[in-house]
């Protein structure tokens, strides 16, 4: 008897409920996204308030990225023991209690902690969501189902922004008091607590991870969950997922990540590595520095403002693109084609910036380089949207074995969230030596994810999750 259970046929899965169910999972990612990005509208605002600048105004913003770490290398085994659903209750307690904490600071240091906080939630969402996407997911809808956490996450950025935009207009500036007397950029923060809100209690409202309930024993409850949401033979699927489960452990840990030689599993490092090479292409230095970046290479301050709009709109709309490919052309041909057209766009930026002239010690982009520079930056983003955004989180959720699955993904998740620090806070350093000198090391790393992905990545499109080896 073959017990891997098969893709199921498109008529026996209804579509619309698990797409409702997935997009509550993905709404972790719109918090994921929010909570990063809508510090952007306060920071000026911080500084006065507290009086600081610079290194300790810097580790202000980044240190959510050390929650963020923290939360994902947990959330693995708490998701393991207690289930997927609570994980997601206790990111939506975080994300509100970080919210309200930082709109309600006194000092600079007191907001860092709950920076911090809510960096917890961000990294447990980071883990929980694409792992219980795929497990709800029938085969052929699950790399579009995925695919929403990175639609969630820039669109919960694009949200972020805007909410920023529209407090500071009816404030008048983000120091100004607002309601109840506190100034904007408090408020900022706490309109997190809306879409926290909503999370914990939708969150309610969706079933248990089926493979979950199997590692627990609750194989009825599995069942009834695999019927409504999979379709398919569900004994022969129930049965396949036992057997990935034997010899588990009830209380999960690190060691099941262990290769029989010693050291990681290779699956485990492949995912750790796709982690780090989607951050190391320098994706965010475009999102928290671009509007400083046009403007240090002279395009006025509301130019690169309307700039950095766009790049997000443009984020967006790439991430759509991909929902609609993933499933169609599969998950290695993706992240190939996006690796080689990052490596282009970067490479592009990469000369543009060295071989400018520098007036006042920073490059100045003349002629027909103002404009090649922005194509190519746009097209770093349309690449990386197109495949690295969303395809890293898809592949994530489903290229480990349910014994390790979620584990596995908290250890990749947390080397993301490093990776990001070390980008984020070393692009400052790297941009005063040079903007030639950092966009030539982020196109080496594109390039290093070319040859990575042509050896490594194996397609996963249309397997069963029980199809996934360690």
């Amino acid at each position: 008897m073959n017990l891997h259970a098969t893709p199921a046929p498109t008529s026996d899965v209804p579509t619309g409920r698990i797409v409702l169910v997935a997009a509550t999972a993905a709404l972790g990612g719109f918090l994921f996204g929010y909570d990063t990005a809508v510090i952007n509208g306060a920071v000026g605002a911080i500084g006065s308030r507290f009086g600081v600048d610079g290194v300790v105004l810097g580790f202000t913003v980044a240190s959510a990225l050390l929650g963020c770490a923290v939360g994902a290398w947990y959330a693995g085994r708490v998701a393991d023991r207690y289930g997927r659903i609570r994980v997601m209750l206790i990111a939506a307690v975080l994300f509100v209690v970080s919210s309200i904490g930082c709109g309600l600071a006194f000092s600079v240091w007191d907001l860092s902690v709950w920076r911090i906080v809510g960096g917890l939630g961000v990294g447990a969402a980071s883990v929980i969501a694409p792992a219980y996407i795929a497990e709800v997911s029938p085969p052929h809808l699950r790399g579009r189902l995925g695919s929403l956490q990175q639609l969630a996450i820039v669109s919960g950025i694009f949200v972020a922004l805007l909410v920023d935009f529209g407090i500071v207009a009816l404030a008048g500036s983000a120091s100004a008091p607002w309601l109840l007397g506190l100034e904007a950029w408090r408020w900022m923060f706490v309109s997190e607590v809306v879409p926290a809100v909503l999370y914990g209690v939708l969150a309610l409202t969706i079933p248990e991870s089926p493979r979950f309930l199997v590692s627990k024993g609750r194989t009825d409850e599995a069942k009834e969950v695999l019927r409504r949401f999979v379709g398919g033979d569900i004994e022969v699927t129930t049965a396949s997922i036992q057997v990935t489960y034997r010899g588990q452990l009830e209380r999960p840990k690190l060691d099941v990540l262990r290769a029989p030689s010693g050291g990681l599993l290779p699956i485990v490092w492949i995912g750790i590595a796709l982690s780090i090479l989607q951050q190391f292409t320098g994706i965010n230095v475009i999102f928290y520095y671009s509007s400083v970046l046009w403007q240090a290479v002279g395009f006025s301050e509301q130019d690169s403002l309307v700039i950095t709009v766009i790049t997000s709109v443009t984020n967006i709309v790439t991430t759509i693109v991909a929902i609609m490919l993933v499933d169609r052309v599969g998950r290695k041909p993706l992240l190939f084609v996006g690796a080689i057209g990052q490596f282009v766009s970067l490479g592009t930026l990469a000369v543009v910036f060295a071989t400018a002239p520098i007036v006042g010690g920073q490059p100045m982009l003349e002629g027909a380089a103002g404009p090649i520079a922005l194509v190519a930056a746009n097209l770093f983003v349309v690449f990386f949207g197109c495949s690295w955004g969303p395809v890293v989180w898809v592949l994530l959720g489903e290229m480990f074995s349910n014994r390790i699955r979620a584990i596995a993904l908290s250890v990749a998740a947390a080397a993301q969230w490093i990776a990001n620090f070390v980008i984020s806070t070393t692009f400052p350093v790297l941009s005063s030596i040079g903007l030639g000198v950092a966009y030539g090391v982020y196109t080496l790393f594109a390039f290093v994810a070319v040859l990575f992905v042509w050896r490594f990545i194996t397609e996963t499109k249309g397997k069963a999750l029980e199809d996934m080896d360690d």
